[in-house]
């Protein structure tokens, strides 16, 4: 099972003791772990191994997009800042899109991450 993981700037702090919180559920289960440039070099500071892509502002949140579209990303969990503006906020809007599209579970909040977590 491949899980995206993207935080906005605001959001990495909570993704990384997300992180550290599910490690054990996350290691033990087959998951690999996706992500958008910035919050890949988070979690592999963590402890974690993880595919980066390009930082989300240059194309990482369309690149996790097309990894959706593909059948290749099975879950998304994206900590979005709500107070902050974000100039790729179409990328944002497509990549939200697309896992509606493709039916794919989609988590804008730690809470409702550890919902998804626990129920794989």
């Amino acid at each position: 099972m491949e899980i995206a993981i993207i935080a906005h700037d605001g959001m990495k702090a909570e993704m990384v003791q997300f992180l550290n919180e599910n490690k054990e559920a996350l290691l033990q289960k087959k998951i690999t772990l996706v992500s958008t440039g910035t919050t890949g070099s988070k979690a592999e500071k963590a402890g974690f191994k993880v595919t980066k892509f390009l930082s989300g502002p240059i194309g990482g949140d369309a690149q996790i997009a097309a990894r959706v579209a593909e059948g290749k990303c099975n879950m998304v969990l994206f900590f979005r800042d709500p107070h902050a503006k974000h100039p790729h906020e179409p990328d944002i809007i497509m990549l939200l899109r697309i896992c509606d599209v493709h039916n794919v579970p989609l988590a804008t909040n730690p809470a409702t991450a550890n919902l998804l977590i626990k129920a794989i």
